[in-house]
């Protein structure tokens, strides 16, 4: 956890640090963009799409809630799934205030229970938090938050959608209730913690994800190698290495006539450029690497879960 500012003074503000905690593809990164109000995270219909336990800061005049997002809880079939659950648990450990985000859009299940157990164990202030109410009929987001409010107790309740932005005002003023009176632990300008590296590989690994299916998407690696900025021509060139564990793998990323990578590159640049305020030039490379993900050493070297 970080330490406070320098010279920092509560003066009436709250702070803390708030995990959200899920099944994988409850909505978390999603939420945590929406309430930030910028794309720090990345967000896919794949399962463990979020591999690092990164930081989202909301800033206002009398508050600052660091959100810790964190991989889906899940049963882990590989050392990368272990990882992820590692660093998951690791950050109940050390939270203000632990919400439990639980889609709406499906029945509460096995899962849910399991992770609302976790939640209980960490002793920080709980939350219950259904998400994607913009896909739900309303009696129906009713009977499943009776149904989510059995896995409690819970200190407080609020039901969210991050997509149309309905109610997130509500999660904000019910978290802060539940934060202790301290010091900004960032600058209020500072949108996240993650380093910039990390965010430039994760959102080729979003585009990766949302192009390919199956077994491909958690077989993917994404590593910076080198960054290099042109102040005068307002250019900053980025080549990156993307891991995969099989060959039959590298030829679906490169895709027919090398069609599948220049759309990645294509849709990635976007997302580079709008983040760096430059224009980008982006080189991708994809490298076979034999069952990386069972590898704890070369899992860290990517800074999945809890990283290096």
């Amino acid at each position: 956890m970080s330490g406070p500012l320098e010279g920092a003074a509560s003066g009436g503000v709250r702070s803390g640090f708030v995990a959200l905690v899920g099944r994988p593809n409850a909505g978390k990164s999603t939420l945590l963009n929406a309430l930030v109000g910028v794309k720090v995270a990345i967000t896919s219909d794949t399962p463990q799409t979020t591999r690092h336990r990164l930081r989202g800061i909301v800033d206002t005049d009398d508050a600052q809630i660091v959100l810790v997002d964190t991989p889906g809880l899940h049963k882990p079939i590989d050392a990368l799934g272990e990882e992820l659950n590692r660093s998951s648990l690791m950050a109940l450990a050390d939270v203000d205030v632990a919400c439990l985000v639980i889609d709406g859009s499906v029945p509460v299940g096995k899962g849910d229970r399991w992770v609302a157990h976790r939640v209980a164990e960490s002793g920080a202030q709980r939350v219950l938090v259904l998400t994607k109410a913009d896909l739900t009929k309303p009696e129906v987001l009713l009977r499943r938050l009776d149904e989510a409010r059995k896995l409690g107790p819970f200190d407080d309740e609020v039901v969210v959608s991050a997509v149309s932005g309905f109610n997130l005002e509500g999660f904000t003023a019910a978290v802060k209730r539940l934060l202790p009176e301290g010091p900004r632990y960032f600058p209020r300008d500072m949108p996240t913690d993650q380093p910039l590296d990390v965010m430039l590989a994760e959102f080729v690994r979003e585009k990766i994800l949302r192009h390919t299916r199956d077994e491909v998407p958690h077989a993917i690696g994404v590593a910076v190698e080198d960054l290099e900025r042109d102040e005068k021509a307002d250019l900053t060139s980025i080549r990156m290495l993307i891991y995969v564990e099989r060959e039959s793998q590298k030829g679906i990323i490169i895709g027919k006539g090398g069609e599948m990578i220049k759309t990645i590159g294509t849709e990635a640049r976007a997302d580079l450029e709008r983040l760096l305020g430059t224009k980008v030039f982006l080189d991708l490379r994809v490298k076979v690497r034999k069952d990386w993900r069972r590898d704890a050493t070369q899992i860290r070297r990517f800074g999945y879960g809890e990283g290096l």
